[in-house]
């Protein structure tokens, strides 16, 4: 079990459920356009949101944006560390910092110290886009072991000024070299970890990249915490995260929606009425198995285990709880009777 931080109110490690994390695009010092994105992604389920602080602008916003959301604040910060003093004092929740590229020890040390003073943990982000020249020429390039050894070295480093409110990512946008990266340092350091397959792409190839290296490791017991990186409205992250973490059975919030994969007995227009249900169900919490089958003869049977669904017959379809037919209903007032049954679930 990994060591257990606290991010504002947020446990992350030590056993607490995995949280989902995301960033806001827009520019910080225009607190109105952050604080509402913050807002949006809040609603959607977004627990940890971080924030660029490119500069001193930025910086100063912290406090502003902090006193009008709900959910920890992370600061990104590269390069100038007087940029994380700030955030510290603006009173942020958690710095990501690269220590290898905020200058000399002593500048690490301030902020280190820094943040001991006031209790905010730091996030270690190494990318495989930005390793150091001797890691790269000694394992031939962003290898999983160049990104484990870099953050290895950082956490040393913070460790060296007697600081351990650590987490660590070691992202790549190579799907196998970031499991292999976060798989070597569960075996090597005892911090939590942040999961993410960097600069995934768009939602079509980003979904599944994500899926895979994110979902994979969670499969295997491995990360604290995660964020999914998406070329899209970062609502789209939260939504992703969670059916992710609801695929690997780690959270039990909201449906679960299964459907066959249509066939040439299939008599309904299945894929749209698929759509319709989950779309109609977005907003649902609660943690139940909903099916939309596309043959009447073995559709219940295939979608026993679901909490209710709805099998397509010509002209008409079956509604169903946990396998045992109920009644027949038109075709065209199928996903209405889905949703009534729905509601009377207790």
């Amino acid at each position: 079990m990994t060591k257990q931080i606290m991010i504002g109110g947020v446990p992350v490690g030590g056993g607490a459920a995995v949280s989902i994390q995301s960033m806001c695009n827009t520019k910080t010092d225009d607190v109105p356009a952050t604080v509402e994105q913050i807002l949006r992604l809040e609603e959607a389920g977004c627990e940890i949101i971080r924030v660029a602080v490119p500069d001193m602008a930025a910086a100063r916003a912290i406090g502003a944006i902090k006193s009008k959301i709900h959910i920890p604040l992370v600061a990104d910060i590269h390069f100038d560390y007087k940029l994380a003093l700030e955030c510290v004092g603006q009173g942020i929740d958690k710095i990501r910092i690269n220590p290898g590229n905020i200058g000399g020890e002593d500048r690490v040390k301030a902020v280190a110290d820094a943040c001991r003073e006031r209790k905010i943990p730091i996030r270690i982000g190494v990318n495989g886009g930005s390793l150091e020249k001797e890691l790269l020429k000694k394992y031939g390039g962003a290898a999983p072991e160049a990104l484990a050894e870099s953050a290895l070295g950082h956490a040393a480093l913070l460790e060296k000024f007697d600081f351990t409110d650590i987490c660590i990512s070691v992202k790549c946008s190579s799907v196998p070299v970031t499991m292999g990266a976060y798989r070597l340092l569960s075996e090597k350091c005892p911090y939590p970890l942040h999961l993410g397959v960097t600069e995934a792409g768009t939602p079509s190839m980003g979904m599944v990249k994500s899926a895979m290296g994110i979902g994979g490791l969670l499969c295997l017991g491995i990360g604290d915490t995660l964020r999914v990186t998406l070329t899209a409205d970062p609502v789209e992250e939260i939504y992703a995260a969670k059916k992710i973490l609801l695929a690997a059975g780690l959270r039990q919030e909201g449906p679960n929606i299964i459907a066959c994969p249509t066939c040439g007995r299939t008599n309904i227009d299945l894929i749209p009425m698929a759509e319709e249900v989950e779309r109609r169900l977005a907003g649902c919490t609660r943690p139940i198995t909903v099916a939309v089958m596309g043959c009447a003869v073995n559709g219940p049977g295939e979608a026993a285990a679901a909490d209710v669904g709805i099998a397509g017959g010509k002209g008409e379809g079956l509604l169903f709880r946990k396998g045992e037919i109920l009644r027949k209903v038109p075709q065209d007032k199928l996903v209405d009777a889905l949703m009534e049954e729905i509601a009377r679930l207790p």
